[in-house]
């Protein structure tokens, strides 16, 4: 997985580009790009990083990516298990979509704003993220003009909302910081590949070529986490699939996450979630 600039192409009928992915091979990799993207996730266990934040995917997601804001959508694959199938709704759209006066009429100031506030991504939640998805669903059922209308109600309803949540930190800006994408290609998928065994530092420090101390402040200035402290994550939400998922005890998962201990995953899981995880797992079980 490497920081990659893509330059999508916008949909010659409609302004923007649609799109609906649904397939067992999924690939997603660390990239960027000058259009803006609304993303609904239907279905893609596993977990997105925007910026420097870290996210869990739950069905139902609905997040709006500002122009150049680095980002993954990453599958988990636990092994001995099929691939589930992922399922992704989204809108690629530069922000004169509509002509390069659009957003300067008065009426168009909400969604000049919502633009800016999604320069460190937003995420909807409660009705607006409800509404926002059933006018995504139909216009997977429709073209040209129609399917504009709806993405300019999608717009305005995202503009008005008082349901959104900055996702990156609010220091976050992809242009200050000077990716190296073949490092953060090797570092990345060394973490991917061995996420359920002891990473050290320095191993990844190797596959980076770079001296402990140095690695150290490259993947701090690159994800705003120290390694031990991203890999923790990674494994905490991971578990957290495997406890509402799956009859294993909490040990196995502990185990299986790559924790070398019981009383550490415990410790990392209560300071993430602040929870136990048999707590987490006995609300889920109550909830059904």
């Amino acid at each position: 997985m490497k920081l990659i600039y893509q330059k999508l192409t916008a949909g010659s009928d409609e302004g923007f580009t649609f799109k609906r992915i649904r397939t067992r091979n999924f690939s997603c990799p660390w990239h960027f790009h000058p259009e803006f993207e609304l993303i609904l996730t239907l279905d893609c266990a596993g977990f997105r990083m925007v910026g420097d934040n870290i996210t869990p995917l739950k069905p139902g997601d609905l997040v709006l990516l500002g122009a150049n804001l680095p980002h993954i959508w990453q599958r988990d694959l636990p092994a001995g298990r099929p691939a589930r199938a992922v399922d992704i709704l989204l809108v690629q759209f530069e922000e004169d979509f509509l002509g390069k006066d659009c957003l300067r009429v008065p009426a168009m100031l909400p969604v000049r704003r919502l633009l800016r506030r999604a320069a460190v991504g937003l995420r909807f939640t409660g009705r607006t993220r409800d509404q926002a998805a059933a006018l995504m669903r139909e216009m997977d059922t429709v073209r040209g003009m129609r399917r504009v209308v709806l993405f300019l109600r999608i717009l305005e309803a995202l503009a008005f909302s008082s349901e959104s949540r900055a996702i990156a930190s609010s220091g976050f800006a992809a242009q200050q910081n000077p990716f190296n994408e073949e490092r953060m290609n090797r570092v990345f998928q060394f973490i991917d590949e061995r996420l359920d065994e002891p990473l050290q530092i320095g191993d990844a420090a190797r596959v980076a070529n770079l001296s402990a101390g140095a690695f150290s402040r490259f993947f701090h200035q690159h994800t705003a986490r120290t390694f031990p402290a991203f890999v923790n994550e990674l494994r905490i939400g991971r578990a957290c699939r495997w406890l509402a998922e799956t009859n294993q005890s909490v040990t196995e998962i502990a185990l299986a996450c790559g924790f070398a201990n019981l009383s550490n995953f415990n410790r990392q899981f209560q300071r993430l979630k602040g929870t136990t995880p048999s707590c987490f797992r006995n609300r889920l079980l109550e909830a059904d």
